[in-house]
Formats: structure tokens, C-alpha cells, sequence
């Protein structure tokens, strides 16, 4: 969870509210990402473009769900607990925020920061 944690937190302006008695993700006001489950079934639910929930569910049903409540929307869950590929949980963290971030966060979340620059 911290990590997930880390990652929402790094995009401009997202903060993190427990809502529905689990955490979520929002920039500005709404929301991108939500991170249920309990123990060890932790999972993060996203939004997704169109088409995308039932290519991944349809890719890797283990790893991907549609969510109760959300997946009708076509938001997409990802199983966490299965020790994840992070670069694919970033991607889908940074694709929902795109979905729902404002045009100008958007570009300021896409340029590339400059620590990482500096050591390229």
C-alpha cells in the first residue's frame, strides 16, 4: 500500500481521502484511483479508456477484474497481493489520472522531472 501510496501522491495535485472506509486517490476532487481490500487482497481500481477493462481481464484474469460498482463504468481492478510488475501498476495509476486530471496537470505530470534528467 505505501507504495501505491507514493506513487498517486508524486502526480500535481492529487491528494488521498478515505472514502467508502478505504483510501482514494483524487486531483481535484475526483477521483482516479481507489485502493480496497483487506490482509494481504489488496488491489487498486482505476479508470480505464473504453475497451480497455475487458482486454485486460480478458488478457490476465488473475491480475485484472472489473470492480463491483465501477466496473459497469469500465474502470479496472489489479490484484496487488500477486507481487505486481510495478511499471504496469504506474502506467495504470498514471492513465486513470490522465482520464480525470485537468488538460494542464496533465502535461505537468507528463514532463519528465528533473532529478531523473539530471541522472540520464
Amino acid at each position: 500500500m505505501a507504495r501505491l501510496r507514493a506513487l498517486c501522491l508524486a502526480l500535481p495535485e492529487t491528494e488521498e481521502r478515505e472514502t467508502w472506509d478505504l483510501p482514494t486517490f483524487r486531483v481535484r476532487g475526483k477521483i482516479f484511483a481507489m485502493a480496497p481490500g483487506a490482509g494481504g487482497d489488496i488491489a487498486v481500481w482505476c479508470k480505464a479508456p473504453p475497451g480497455a477493462q475487458q482486454v485486460l481481464v480478458g488478457a490476465d484474469a488473475d491480475r485484472f477484474f472489473a470492480p463491483p460498482y465501477l466496473g459497469p463504468k469500465g474502470w479496472v481492478g489489479m490484484r496487488l497481493h500477486l507481487l505486481p510488475d510495478w511499471a504496469e501498476v504506474t502506467e495504470l495509476v498514471r492513465r486513470s489520472y490522465r482520464l480525470v486530471a485537468p488538460k494542464r496537470l496533465v502535461v505537468q505530470a507528463d514532463e519528465p522531472r528533473k532529478d531523473s534528467e539530471e541522472t540520464a
